[in-house]
């Protein structure tokens, strides 16, 4: 077990980072989170947007069309998606791509997964649209070329760091063994992060003794990735997940084991890990590494700005018997009591591109 694994390299070398913990939680190829099963779905762990509705894939398939159109229209154009699930999106992205003249037949379709498993799904949702994907476990082993990138609900899922300020000094919050019961993790305060106070957001560097802060290295890494493609070839990278417009104190780790929060430190590869992501420190981030950032924007705005409303008054027309379903759907992805404004869109690009689709002309 993973748990079992974890154990006896805290009892060797100490302490673990919470980033090494969720990697092995989450990605350990024989017992990890995602690499032994589905969790998508109504059935399963946790459901994301495209599974909600097909609208939300939909309007992804749009607005891809619409930056290539606002790229001229390069064939081919690399389609990749970051952590794309069951293929769900990509599938009925594809679909609506179709309404475009020339842009299916420019499209080449990359996803980026690490999970064996759902490779599997993938390749079973995708096979009707006809599409011959290819898959890739890094962005960067992605075919070269004018690329759209599409990531929802990926980012939270990156490993992240935690900090604690004590005594005027960022120091790290780690993983070890419950003083009372080694069978169990326990959190503990390492040692200061030095070198790497270079990760804590901006808007916290100054925070006063206990501030709990979350470190997002793999955040920096996604932008880098898209920093040295985009300094190559042209493209826009989309990125829809949950979080904070403006960068804030506090420890948002949580575990999702069957739609249910679960203690992130019990039975590790068993639930979904995930934390918040940090929109502003993101587009800082990417505007230093020489991106056009712009967003964030709520989820709710962005997709209306798209078009949902209209969308689904065209799937209620056509199909009458499910309108009470569509309206549900429309509601949960947009109302600000729901996914509406916890989840953000923010759009990485390389510099000159037309302001895109969704986002207002300033960012």
């Amino acid at each position: 077990m993973i748990a079992d694994l974890l154990k006896a390299r805290i009892r060797e070398n100490g302490p673990l980072s919470l980033a090494v913990f969720m990697a092995e939680a989450l990605f350990d190829p024989r017992e990890g989170f995602y690499a032994t099963k589905n969790p998508i779905g109504a059935g399963e762990d946790f459901i994301t947007a495209p599974v909600i509705s097909q609208m939300f894939g939909e309007l992804m398939g749009l607005w891809a069309a619409q930056t290539w159109m606002d790229m001229g229209r390069p064939a081919p154009l690399q389609l990749i998606e970051l952590g794309p699930g069951t293929g769900a999106m990509m599938a009925d992205a594809l679909r609506a791509g179709r309404a475009v003249p020339g842009f299916s037949n420019a499209v080449e379709v990359t996803l980026v997964e690490a999970s064996a498993a759902l490779k599997a799904v993938q390749g079973r949702t995708l096979t009707p649209s006809g599409v011959m994907a290819r898959w890739t476990d890094r962005l960067q082993d992605a075919p070269p070329g004018p690329a759209v990138i599409l990531g929802n609900e990926f980012l939270d899922c990156l490993p992240v760091r935690q900090a604690v300020k004590a005594g005027g000094v960022w120091r790290e919050r780690m993983i070890g063994l419950h003083p009372e019961d080694a069978r169990r993790f326990a959190f503990v305060i390492g040692p200061p992060l030095g070198a790497d106070e270079g990760l804590v957001p901006a808007r916290l560097k100054d925070a006063a003794d206990g501030t709990l802060a979350e470190l997002r290295p793999g955040d920096r890494q996604v932008v880098e990735a898209l920093a040295a493609r985009f300094a190559a070839h042209p493209g826009r990278a989309l990125f829809i997940d949950y979080g904070p417009a403006q960068s804030e104190a506090g420890d948002t780790l949580q575990a999702i084991r069957g739609h249910e929060k679960a203690d992130p430190l019990t039975a590790p590869g068993t639930a979904d890990l995930t934390a918040r992501v940090d929109f502003e420190s993101l587009i800082a981030h990417a505007r230093a590494a020489g991106l056009d950032a712009h967003g964030s924007v709520t989820q709710g705005a962005f997709l209306t700005r798209l078009g949902v409303e209209a969308r689904a008054a065209a799937l209620s027309a056509a199909n009458p018997g499910k309108r009470a379903q569509i309206a549900r759907q429309l509601y949960r992805l947009t109302d600000e009591t729901q996914m509406g404004s916890l989840f953000k869109a923010v759009c990485l690009s390389s510099r000159g591109l037309p302001p895109p689709a969704g986002f207002d002309a300033h960012g």
